[in-house]
């Protein structure tokens, strides 16, 4: 399960579960590379809580919604690290509310940064990728994305879209010896959760046959063993971490 040698890119990577896959990267030999939409206090104590792990790290600014802030960034990137061998595609927001009352931006903004934001950094990678023969992508998709929601029509779309497009980028590039996989996380334990009541939380608890919400360690641990050598033959994959809210 080593990724020692290995430099990942992870979009969200400051908080939530692109903090845990990078911590648990960084835990066994990878170096790292985080983008977030801003800066600030969260980003240095993402950073600074990596170090301690004892990885190199990058931090950059970048709006992945922005097709030629990701050309850039990526291209600063390549130059400060010379490769990258992982992309996760983490980076994701919800805009939740019923089908007729969401607003344009709210549709647009969830398609941008899900979905768009997911093609974006993919496109901008592909040919580091195709040109050393090798290249792990991991997109972070939904179970929302699979069954649907009331109230998340857009982010369901969004996360629908996810599926589609790793599965189109798997069958592309396969004999190009790159793989693309897509994790579906049920309810996890972020701060997209956090917002729920106690009344709502409890209530979803008792839907799940496991019995408890996940932990963003829980879907980390996926993520490890997808960008390993041990899941050299997967490719095209949906796996869903969700306590067994999708059966």
């Amino acid at each position: 399960m080593t990724l020692s040698g290995k430099t990942a890119l992870i979009t969200g990577g400051t908080r939530g579960i692109g903090l845990a896959i990078a911590k648990k990267f960084a835990e066994h030999g990878a170096k790292l590379v985080l983008l977030a939409a801003h800066g600030g206090e969260r980003a240095e104590a993402a950073v600074s809580e990596l170090q301690k792990i004892g990885a190199e790290v990058g931090f950059y600014v970048c709006d992945v919604s922005d097709a030629a802030q990701v050309s850039e960034t990526v291209t600063k990137v390549l130059a400060d690290f010379g490769t990258v061998d992982i992309l996760v595609n983490n980076a994701g927001i919800t805009r939740d509310n019923l089908l007729p009352s969401l607003d344009t931006v709210d549709i647009d903004d969830v398609i941008d940064i899900n979905l768009k934001g997911t093609i974006f950094m993919t496109q901008a990678l592909i040919r580091t990728f195709v040109k050393k023969r090798s290249g792990v992508i991991i997109n972070l998709s939904s179970v929302v994305g699979m069954m649907g929601n009331k109230g998340q029509t857009n982010y369901a779309a969004s996360k629908a879209g996810v599926i589609g497009f790793t599965k189109s980028v798997a069958k592309e590039y396969g004999r190009r010896n790159i793989r693309c996989n897509a994790i579906a996380p049920g309810y996890i334990a972020t701060d997209m959760t956090a917002a729920l009541s106690e009344e709502m939380t409890a209530e979803l608890t008792k839907q799940l046959p496991i019995g408890r919400l996940g932990q963003p360690e829980d879907v980390a641990n996926l993520a490890l063993f997808l960008a390993g050598d041990c899941a050299g033959y997967i490719t095209g994959e949906v796996i869903k971490v969700d306590g067994g809210m999708y059966i």
